[in-house]
């Protein structure tokens, strides 16, 4: 096993004496030490350090001394245990058993006889060499060479790993879920806290990387099936999967549906403004220089991991596939190279994290995404003969020949459900831990399991997919925001208000670039930091400003915290840095450039002008967030608020969005809105309308609408959905459905886009004369009047038409309406 650890190449780190032999006297352990690594000596190769000069013992106790023959017994019965590979579950338990008994003896002995002790201690200081004698170092070294283990420098794990990770993560080796032992193993305790009662539900992260994803589940469901009883048929089981374009969750997967990542895109997207699309692009490209298509960026992004992180995992397939080729007079001439040469092709045109093939039969969705890819590859070959691809393509749909043998058709279906594995892991780290940092449009559409080329989604789009979730998924999770996020919820529902006012941001944001252009440095005859970073730097702070009254030492804080997040984007970019082999000239100048734009100790005309700029941000911004936690607390599905976001919570990628969570400040709030709240029925804010950034506003949605989930149950489980058409001038700007079940209706009613028809001045969002005629259409089987679970206040439907309710009064005393019918 290849354990690249070491800062440099494994004979250099040897030769300096940083691996060291230990012997721990009171267990009779022997181990090879790399600074706070401890790897274990084969117990079988102690006679190598025990036998070493024995002769000089020999003379010194005599040949039949007691301590020098039980050393010479220990030894003898170390070299006698049986092997390490081919054993049974017997042999291997007699080992185990065997070598704790002579450890012990050794351990006793060392500490019995003072002579034995210090013969030890002298063969592990004569193994462990001197530096500036490389000779002295070859006792260590065969020591090492004889282990189970390959001891080697960090970086040749891209090209040598010879054991599954996760992703690029040496430290991280995978578990071999598809083995019986291994799940029965791994799982036996969380399986037995389900059956006791104290674990409710599992969401199962990263299932792409099983070798059988649907195996497992179902391995998973059975297992959780036998442990709950009860009417409950199964604990809460979600997948952390995530659906590319109109990928769907399969139908034969027995969970409850997705962490969530589809709806955080869908409800983000609402409020991204697709009229602007042509304009913000021209805008970045004016900005940056940067002209690449996106889908060009991915392919690129891809073979890129391909070549530096993922290097071994593509060596492994092409070996593989090279075997199958040479067993088949038709395809033994292929060479490793076309082979791998092509294999990379594919994965880096794969159009979604991976097929699930598992056997000889290939469902037409999986066909669809192999073909899409292979045509993909071959036009992007620069191959001499691209029939390569015509055996791949026969391999992946594991098209075997009833002639070939049963050995060559379980390498076929082996290498096709090996390859799935592959394809998930690249397009993990091209996609979102690299083009996600280098493509910089609207950074607010950069979100794990989402399209930043897809600019906003429509209110149909976004009532579509609520339908359709009620109907396959009604328990799936909806988040908006989750520790794998690559900005909070609220930070991304500043920035989409960008999408809004395109030409005051081509402004500004061309205004602050010639303020700031004296703070960069240059790099190896080029401006640092670059444009496109310099662009992320001011989206980054639009979704996470915290206001120019902050304290000092806030400010401070605020900045390392940007400092810390551009250079983690620069890094994952790997353009002009990366986590591997860091430029230290170009973060230098990221660095000082963040400190000079955010430095407040002195005029700075940038400092202040941000400050203005965002005033109107923050307020629209805030009315989006307000907008998306209700939508997130009433849509078909179960909300997942994670840890902080009761209030606003304006935090970047991990680990800044795993900063401790401020909770006594949050019950503290929370109690406040209790105690001016005794009847449950409407709270009394300073204003009728109150400002939407208030930070007890957020708390006081999701609180308000999780008690009224709590007591109208059959309409949030079993609910129906029905969008609801808005008419009017304003009709646009009005998000509005229903839910109903058994004569019992909520509506639900948020504004939109609200910087498009909101002043300067910020007129407020319940002025009825901004909505005009705006009207929500309700169903006639709907009650004669509704009531806001949050002002309090009766809304009569009004009879025109059609039978409606205004939205002016639906949002007069509060920016959203959760209404419910009168029984």
């Amino acid at each position: 096993v290849l354990i690249p650890v070491l800062g440099d190449q494994y004979g250099n780190e040897l030769e300096r004496g940083q691996l060291k032999l230990v012997f721990d006297l009171d267990n009779g352990v022997f181990s090879i030490f790399y600074h706070e690594h401890r790897f274990p000596v084969d117990a079988s190769e102690y006679p190598r350090i025990l036998g070493y000069q024995i002769d000089k013992l020999e003379q010194k106790l005599g040949a039949s001394n007691e301590d020098f023959l039980e050393l010479q017994s220990i030894s003898t019965a170390f070299g006698h245990l049986p092997g390490r590979s081919g054993l049974s579950p017997e042999q291997s338990a007699e080992r185990n058993r065997e070598k704790e008994v002579q450890k012990r003896r050794l351990a006793a002995l060392a500490s019995k006889s003072e002579e034995i002790r210090e013969f030890l201690i002298a063969n592990v200081e004569a193994f462990n060499g001197k530096p500036g004698d490389p000779r002295s170092f070859d006792l260590l070294h065969e020591l090492i060479k004889a282990q189970a283990y390959r001891l080697a420098q960090w970086r040749v794990a891209a090209d040598d790993i010879n054991y599954r990770r996760f992703f690029d993560i040496n430290d991280l080796a995978a578990l071999r879920m598809e083995n019986d032992a291994v799940f029965d193993a791994t799982h036996r305790l969380i399986l037995e806290l389900v059956a006791e009662g104290k674990v409710d539900g599992l969401r199962i992260d990263h299932p792409d990387g099983l070798y059988d994803p649907a195996k497992y589940l179902h391995e998973l469901y059975n297992k959780l099936a036998t442990g709950v009883e009860g009417p409950q048929k199964h604990a809460y089981l979600i997948v952390e999967k995530i659906l590319t374009g109109n990928e769907h969750l399969r139908r034969d997967w027995p969970v409850d549906g997705t962490t969530g990542y589809e709806f955080a895109n869908a409800v983000n997207g609402l409020f991204v403004d697709q009229n602007s699309v042509k304009k913000m692009e021209r805008i970045y490209r004016a900005f940056t220089g940067n002209s690449m298509d996106l889908a060009d960026l991915v392919y690129q992004c891809k073979k890129l991991i391909l070549k530096v992180s993922l290097a071994s995992e593509l060596n492994v397939l092409a070996n593989l596939l090279g075997h199958i080729a040479l067993s088949n007079r038709h395809t033994c001439d292929f060479t490793l190279n076309s082979l791998r040469s092509a294999l990379a092709e594919i994965i880096a045109s794969f159009p979604v994290y991976r097929t699930y093939v598992n056997s000889n039969e290939v469902s037409d969705e999986d066909r669809s995404y192999v073909e899409r890819a292979l045509s993909a590859a071959r036009r992007r070959s620069d191959t001499a003969d691209l029939s390569v691809f015509d055996f791949i393509r026969h391999v992946l749909l594991v098209q075997v020949n009833g002639a070939d043998s049963e050995t060559s058709q379980r390498a076929v279906v082996r290498f096709a459900m090996k390859f799935q594995q592959v394809t998930a892991a690249v397009m993990a780290k091209g996609l979102e831990d690299t083009a996600f940092y280098r493509y910089n449009r609207l950074v607010s559409l950069n979100e794990v399991g989402g399209n930043p080329g897809k600019f906003g989604i429509s209110v149909e789009e976004f009532h579509r997919a609520n339908q359709q979730r009620g109907d396959d998924w009604p328990h799936s999770t909806l988040a908006t925001s989750t520790h794998d996020s690559k900005r909070s919820e609220d930070v991304r529902a500043r920035i989409n208000v960008l999408s809004e006012i395109p030409s005051v941001w081509r402004r500004n944001v061309g205004r602050w670039r010639d303020w700031n252009r004296g703070k960069k440095a240059t790099v190896d005859d080029e401006i640092a930091p670059s444009r496109n970073d310099e662009y992320l730097l001011y989206q980054t702070l639009v979704g996470t400003w915290p206001g120019e009254n902050s304290r000092d030492e806030e400010w401070a804080t605020y900045t390392d915290r940007i400092e810390q997040y551009m250079l983690k984007s620069a890094r994952e970019a790997k353009e002009y840095t990366r986590w591997a082999n860091a430029d230290s000239q170009y973060e230098r100048a990221l660095s000082a450039f963040v400190h000079s734009t955010l430095d407040r100790s002195e005029p700075n005309p940038f400092l202040e002008d941000f400050a203005g700029f965002h005033r109107r941000i923050n307020r629209i911004g805030a009315l989006n967030s307000l907008s998306q936690c209700l939508l997130k607390l009433t849509c078909p599905g179960v909300p997942d608020i994670y840890q902080g976001n009761e209030l606003f919570e304006f935090a970047l990628v991990d680990p800044d969005n795993r900063r401790p969570v401020d909770y006594h400040r949050r019950s503290q709030l929370l109690h406040k809105l209790r105690n001016e709240n005794p009847s449950g029925t409407k709270i009394d804010f300073e204003t009728p309308d109150p400002d939407p950034t208030n930070p007890s506003l957020k708390l006081y949605i999701t609180w308000k609408t999780l008690q009224v989930r709590n007591t109208e149950k059959p309409l949030f489980e079993a609910g129906s959905y029905l969008a609801l058409a808005v008419t009017g001038q304003k009709a646009e700007h009005v998000v509005a459905f229903a839910r109903e079940h058994q004569g019992r209706t909520a509506i639900i009613a948020v504004p939109r886009l609200c910087a498009t028809f909101l002043g300067e001045d910020f007129e407020s969002v319940g002025d009825e004369k901004l909505w005009e005629n705006t009207r929500i259409e309700i169903p006639n089987s709907c009650a004669a009047c509704f009531h806001n679970a949050f002002s309090g206040e009766c809304t009569p439907v009004e009879a025109h038409e059609r039978r409606s309710l205004p939205v002016a009064k639906m949002l007069l005393a509060f920016p959203v309406a959760l209404m419910l019918s009168d029984s």
